[in-house]
């Protein structure tokens, strides 16, 4: 009687703490993005301080949104010629000349994908950062204004951290979560997480990848995908909710080095867990 009352009283004070991020998180102000193939379109609350990102796919394979905030006399023709060069995929620390990626998220297909982060006041440019070419990536100019009461980000219940070359943070996540994803690196780091079939496939596919041995590593993956944050400049950061499926999953960035290299070769690879 006594395990049941303390199960019962910690199950509580867990759903307080989850109810009481939904509720922070709700009162933000919002912004929406809606993006396609040629296209993406950001309005709603343009101002800085924490904001809730809605992101909605009308097309692509794998959209997403990007806010990329440029630097003081950065003007965005500048910085869409040098996207014309398609230097971007290439070499994504090439962007820190003109500015830094300060969010990235999967856009939701049907139903918005939301994250949460903070906004400077300043000139950004949004972009649907799909595909090699970044000549043909879709974007848009956008201004965050000045906001005379900047509103503050709930507080996560869990922060992940990326760095040179590795992951930091919890290897447990809980469905309903609120957690914060950090980019405390130099570089440009993304956060993803590929599922696995069990405990046993993760740790092959984590090995595969760290091993740059990819062949058969898909059989073993449950087709489940976490995307927590595309590639985010150093200091960047955004939360979210967990909402993804249950299981085994293997965290990885594979974003490349100046010689062409993925980061999991150089241990931006591990087995995590999502449950409920």
């Amino acid at each position: 009687m006594v395990a049941s009352a303390v199960t019962v009283a910690t199950l509580t004070a867990v759903a307080a703490v989850f109810t009481a991020g939904a509720a922070q998180a709700a009162t933000l102000p919002t912004i929406t993005a809606t993006v396609g193939s040629t296209s993406i379109a950001v309005t709603g609350a343009l101002q800085s301080g924490a904001v809730n990102i809605a992101s909605t796919a009308t097309g692509g394979k794998e959209p997403s949104v990007a806010l990329f905030a440029l630097k003081p006399g950065v003007s965005v023709v500048e910085f869409y010629a040098y996207l014309g060069e398609n230097k971007a995929s290439r070499d994504p620390n090439s962007t820190n000349k003109y500015g830094s990626i300060v969010f990235d998220a999967a856009a939701g297909k049907g139903k918005a994908a939301e994250a949460q982060t903070v906004l400077a006041p300043g000139q950004y440019v949004a972009l649907n950062a799909e595909g090699e070419k970044s000549s043909a990536w879709p974007r848009a100019s956008v201004v965050i204004a000045p906001s005379p009461s900047p509103a503050s980000l709930p507080a996560p219940q869990a922060t992940v951290k990326t760095v040179d070359f590795a992951f930091k943070g919890p290897k447990v996540l809980h469905v309903g979560e609120l957690v914060r994803f950090e980019n405390e690196g130099y570089l440009v780091h993304m956060d993803v997480a590929i599922g696995a079939k069990s405990a046993k496939a993760a740790a092959k596919i984590a090995k595969g990848l760290a091993a740059g041995q990819e062949k058969g590593l898909r059989k073993l993956a449950s087709g489940a995908e976490a995307n927590f944050a595309g590639p985010l400049s150093s200091g960047a950061f955004q939360q979210e909710t967990i909402t993804d499926k249950p299981g085994w999953y293997v965290q990885a960035c594979f974003m490349p080095t100046q010689d062409g290299r993925p980061h999991t070769l150089l241990g931006m690879e591990r087995v995590i867990k999502i449950v409920k």
